[in-house]
């Protein structure tokens, strides 16, 4: 990298300090130091104003390189990991070297293998960057925080480039999918609005179910998803995309679980965070998955809306509420896999491992090995710990994690890096899952379900260091019976 032997302001771009970013770059263009002239092609401008957008700061550090410094959270300092910005009025076979210098993470997939995403005007489909023009380390002229570095070459004059953390799910997108469902008018698929967000924004609930369940007297399963708590993980929007275009299709599987089960999903609990380009927060700075005990209906009213109408459906004794499932996204780990709770009661804590042990015979990219069940203090707040209290010993509350960047097939090392489509795939196979699980699989009677790993209390989730498969130390094996897999059958 090039030494930085001139500050910002005397490259003419003083920006301020990392401390005093307080919005994004708007068609932000760098002229070289001491140029008076008019702009000329290569004069790169850079813009992050647009829904879920983020740069910070640019600072040039030669006529090749650029400091890019991410906007933290809006009222919230501490997070910085998002980022989706726009470059224009390049110069064909002009080369650069861009550094994300101000990562609030220090642990990072880029170092096994990811990359950022590009696309540009000509070019819409999103592309990961090749992994050998990625490096990740730690840099002395900033604080020793960890940098980004990635380098590439700008081959088309008229395109405009933007690149970004990971695939973009915004959430005019959503309203859009959602627009679009609704216009099928299925007797099946309901939408409603449940709430608002501080920003007046919508928060959707949707009801898919065969309209027989939801008649008058009825008794309901239901099982209750939510995503998108944190707004950069994008991932969590393709995977709850899956399991809605799954549980809406005419597939057979889809057609059961229909019949005899009642999914309410809430797609994007912050979707002023989504809009605002958020790594974690809400608008007003909150971590909304640590506010699940007690949300303010004026700070938190998105999560305030949803925990209402779970009290109230645990309180009515017509609806028995099976499963809750929480979609997030990690930016440690590969694969897709789960965190559970633990419980005295040690058959309702084997009968936990049956679903993300049915889930891993269905995905491909579901890790068993990577499941943990805990009950770290740290996490009290979020809405699997707080509902895993609440709800009786015959529901199941769950995090479902899937990686930002790959996942590794069994019996193999090669990472495959996560597509929108696979993001998909798994969301349609967790929604396959729910018939295995009810329908006793006869497949299921022959498995042997190992119990995840039993984490520690205060040991924390997103270390980010891979646990080895078979970890005989912390793995306890068991047989279960179909007894134990629930004697409900469709």
């Amino acid at each position: 990298m090039a030494e930085r032997s001139q500050t910002a302001s005397e490259a003419g771009n003083d920006m301020g300090s990392d401390d005093t970013i307080g919005g994004n770059v708007s068609k932000y263009m760098v002229l070289p130091a001491g140029y008076c002239g008019q702009p000329k092609k290569g004069h790169l401008t850079f813009d992050a104003c647009f829904e879920s957008g983020n740069l910070g700061r640019v600072d040039q550090v030669s006529e090749f390189e650029y400091d890019l410094f991410i906007r933290p959270d809006t009222c919230n300092p501490r997070f910085r990991v998002w980022f989706n910005f726009t470059v224009e009025n390049v110069k064909e076979s002009q080369r650069v070297i861009f550094n994300i210098v101000n990562f609030s993470k220090t642990k990072s997939l880029y170092r096994d293998g990811m990359a950022p995403m590009v696309k540009s005007t000509s070019r819409p489909k999103w592309q990961r960057l090749p992994p050998k023009n990625v490096y990740y380390y730690r840099c002395p002229d900033h604080r020793k925080n960890y940098v980004m570095s990635f380098a590439f070459c700008f081959d088309r004059e008229e395109d405009i480039y933007q690149f970004a953390y990971c695939y973009p799910y915004t959430y005019t997108r959503f309203q859009h999918y959602l627009d679009s469902l609704q216009k099928r008018n299925m007797d099946y698929f309901f939408r409603e609005k449940l709430g608002q967000s501080v920003q007046q924004r919508q928060l959707d609930l949707l009801t898919i179910t065969s309209p027989d369940n939801l008649r008058e007297g009825a008794e309901q399963k239901v099982v209750f998803i939510t995503g998108r708590v944190h707004p950069g993980e994008t991932p969590s929007s393709f995977v709850c995309q899956g399991i809605i275009d799954f549980l809406i299709s005419q597939h057979p599987v889809a057609r059961a679980l229909r019949e005899h089960l009642v999914f309410k999903i809430a797609p994007m609990l912050n979707p002023d965070g989504v809009y605002l380009g958020n790594y974690r927060c809400s608008l007003m700075g909150f971590d909304l998955n640590r506010h699940w005990l007690d949300p303010s209906p004026w700070a938190h009213p998105t999560l305030h809306g949803v925990k209402q109408l779970i009290i109230q459906m645990h309180n009515d004794p017509k609806t028995s509420l099976e499963f809750y499932i929480d979609i997030h996204a990690h930016s440690t780990m590969m694969n897709g896999f789960m965190y559970g709770n633990i419980f005295e009661d040690e058959e309702r804590f084997q009968r936990q491992a049956i679903f993300p042990k049915l889930l891993c015979q269905n995905a491909e990219d579901f890790s068993y090995s990577s499941t943990s069940f805990n009950r770290d203090a740290v996490k009290a707040g979020t809405g699997r710990r707080f509902l895993g209290g609440l709800l009786d010993h015959t529901s199941y509350c769950y995090t479902l994690e899937v990686s930002f960047y790959s996942y590794i097939i069994g019996g193999t090392t090669a990472a495959v890096p996560y597509t929108e489509e696979a993001y998909m795939k798994l969301g349609r196979n967790v929604a396959r899952t729910f018939l295995d699980y009810y329908r006793l699989n006869p497949m299921a009677e022959k498995l042997a379900l190992p119990m995840p790993r039993l984490r520690a209390d205060g040991e924390q989730e997103t270390t980010g260091e891979m646990r080895p498969e078979g970890d005989s130390v912390n793995l306890v094996y068991r047989r279960c019976s179909a007894t134990d897999l629930i004697n409900i059958t469709i």
